[in-house]
């Protein structure tokens, strides 16, 4: 270890011992009556050290004046540097700070607001120049280009959104546009599978209203198919008494307002119990009066006998 650097972890005699130029000077930048005591100090470096000081203003628990003094070479005279107020070990800061775009959550959109995208966001592509154009330094793009100058077809450069005036006939924006590819950008193998992991955890085979259901979506007359990739597992209910009405649902995804409902078969009913446990036989608080071996009207021969 240098001598520099052992001198300069050795706070300065003078600067440490001015306290109460510190305290003054924490006192005019703090509001009156939250400094607190004096929590020490630290050697900045050669001639420069930094006092503490408590603050007990509110909302601020765990804070302390830092005030820095310093002097020149040889000179007895300690001036201040600088007073900040900064957090402790103990302090209670804020939470770290987040992007907005990653603070977003599904929902929060409302009206008038504006949510850009990125222009590498992994959820989107480029349209009809996208990940199945083959590269420009290939030979299949060169060939391409032969044959579009044979057929007198303009290469248009940039994407059919950057175009600003109305492609010409037979240019590849043209093409484009009348094939209904004119969107810049369209969605990734990536913005694919995250939006399909969304509808199927909302509205797929797992949910509780899914397992409860006599049959699945594929079969219901008012599911609403949807084209592309996507239509071959999702389409969109349209039964306004269904819980996903005019929802991405799951083609395996159901629910008890399915078209066939009415007409599907019973399940079967289980076997009449041997013992009936849920029947209740009637029994009469007295005993009928027929029911003992002497009659009950009385008689001549029965009086002599001497029951009642």
């Amino acid at each position: 270890m240098s001598a520099a650097t052992t001198r300069s972890r050795t706070p300065d005699r003078l600067c440490a011992e001015a306290v109460d130029l510190a305290r003054a000077a924490a006192e005019e930048a703090a509001a009156p009556g939250v400094l607190g005591e004096h929590e020490g100090l630290v050697s900045e470096g050669d001639r420069v050290v930094t006092h503490f000081f408590g603050c007990r203003e509110l909302g601020y628990r765990g804070w302390r004046w830092a005030v820095t003094v310093a002097r020149a070479s040889r000179a007895k005279i300690v001036t201040v540097d600088e007073v900040v107020l900064l957090p402790g070990p103990d302090a209670v800061l804020a939470p770290e700070w987040v992007p907005w775009s990653e603070r977003l959550r599904p929902g929060d959109l409302g009206p008038g607001d504006l949510l850009p995208t990125e222009a590498d966001d992994l959820r989107l592509e480029p349209g009809y120049t996208g990940a199945e154009e083959p590269p420009p330094n290939s030979a299949l793009t060169e060939d391409l280009a032969d044959r579009a100058e044979d057929e007198d077809a303009a290469v248009t450069g940039g994407s059919p959104a950057e175009q600003t005036v109305t492609p010409s006939r037979g240019s590849i924006a043209a093409v484009a546009e009348e094939l209904g590819m004119r969107r810049a950008r369209v969605l990734s193998r990536y913005g694919l599978h995250a939006a399909a992991d969304r509808w199927e955890e909302a509205f797929g085979p797992k949910t509780p209203m899914a397992q409860a259901a006599p049959a699945s979506c594929m079969s219901c007359g008012f599911l609403a198919p949807i084209g592309g990739s996507l239509g071959q597992a999702f389409g969109v209910c349209a039964n306004e008494f269904s819980p996903a009405d005019g929802r991405v649902v799951s083609l395996a995804y159901g629910c008890g307002g399915h078209s066939e409902a009415a007409v599907m078969p019973k399940p079967p009913q289980p076997a009449p119990p041997v013992i009936d446990e849920t029947r209740v036989d009637p029994f009469p608080l007295r005993p009928s009066p027929d029911s003992g071996s002497v009659p009950a009207s009385e008689d001549a021969s029965s009086a002599d006998l001497g029951h009642s």
